[in-house]
């Protein structure tokens, strides 16, 4: 009875401030439950609202997404970051067409087995588009779960602990609201920093606040540091002023976007004469800039040098295409292929 209250304690809350967002609706339509999420994975509300009305705009259901080609998705989806989220978005839409017949599974299990959802994102479309009884546990959940508990797991090894949890506490049938009432609680009252506790429906039963310091939770394990990669990225003209470009590999790191020519990104700077083996045409007088371009991913912090050359040949180098610089904001670059960009003298 004591979890039960809770619930409801959080749901009449929700029932008054829940945010109004363009996905949400009292008949959630899958697609856009799922396109949302999509978005929504380790990027801002603020940053997802206007790029998901664009993408409405444009695809409007999966059977018109299924059929763009993967360059507009990649172009479409410049500033959102993680390339590869962009491709399974892609791959996700043909599969639920050419499998699924156009309609996404209404289950856990059946969401999981398509590219790009994970554990989390199954849960919460199962939750909130179909009214499934399952358990999604994303990182403001995760806050608020153990904040409320005051768990000592430390994160995200004690994922598991609130998954439970929050099975425990969410009411049948409403684990859609109930989910998205925690993530509205963790969004804007139970924040990392300075949370409101003096609004927060839950204050009376969070045993981190009876401990005087919520913010000390969830508990974290030391991160690890990032290491540094070193490489060479070649800007290469020809003789009517046109950059080379050629496509990454579909799997991997930015697989699938347009880059300019680069060696391979290692943990130490190669000597000029192997750097030099690796451009497009070894034979074409390099001239190295002054500076770096400095980009971090997840895992690693990246040191580019940009050497520049010029040649009169514009046949099609390693799968590439010849761009004037004027066009290239109609190619999909990733963010680091833009700073190298920024440093050309034009």
């Amino acid at each position: 009875m004591a979890e039960q209250a809770t619930a409801l304690q959080l749901l009449d809350w929700y029932g008054r401030e829940r945010r109004t967002l363009p996905w949400r609706s009292d008949n959630p339509d899958p697609y856009r439950v799922w396109l949302s999420e999509v978005l929504l994975q380790q990027t801002t509300v603020a940053t997802v609202k206007p790029r998901y009305q664009k993408f409405l705009e444009r695809w409007p259901d999966v059977l018109a997404l299924a059929a763009a080609s993967l360059d507009d998705v990649l172009h479409e989806w410049q500033g959102l970051g993680y390339y590869a989220r962009a491709r399974n978005l892609h791959a996700c839409a043909q599969k639920v067409v050419g499998d699924h017949g156009g309609r996404f599974p209404d289950t856990e299990d059946g969401l999981i087995t398509l590219p790009g959802i994970g554990d989390y994102t199954a849960a919460a479309i199962a939750a909130i588009a179909f009214g499934q009884d399952t358990a999604p546990v994303d990182g403001n959940i995760i806050r608020v779960i153990s904040r409320l508990d005051a768990m000592d797991d430390k994160m995200p090894a004690g994922k598991q602990r609130v998954k439970v949890r929050v099975s425990e506490l969410a009411p049948p049938g409403r684990a859609g609201d109930f989910a998205q009432a925690m993530m509205d609680l963790g969004a804007g009252i139970c924040t990392p920093k300075n949370p409101k506790c003096d609004r927060c429906p839950w204050v009376s039963e969070c045993r981190a606040t009876k401990q005087d310091d919520p913010a000390l939770f969830p508990r974290k394990a030391a991160k690890k540091e990032r290491p540094t990669r070193y490489g060479v990225v070649f800007w290469l003209t020809d003789g009517d002023g046109r950059v080379h470009l050629r496509r990454r590999a579909e799997k991997g790191l930015l697989g699938g976007m347009m880059e300019f020519p680069s060696t391979d990104w290692l943990e130490a700077q190669e000597d000029d004469a192997t750097v030099a083996g690796q451009a497009p045409l070894p034979t074409t007088v390099w001239h190295a800039l002054d500076g770096e371009v400095a980009h971090t991913f997840t895992h690693f912090h990246l040191r580019l040098q940009v050497w520049t050359g010029q040649t009169g040949e514009s046949r099609n180098l390693d799968n590439g295409v010849w761009v004037h610089p004027s066009d290239l904001g109609s190619h999909a670059l990733p963010t680091v292929m833009k700073k190298v960009v920024a440093v050309i003298p034009l």
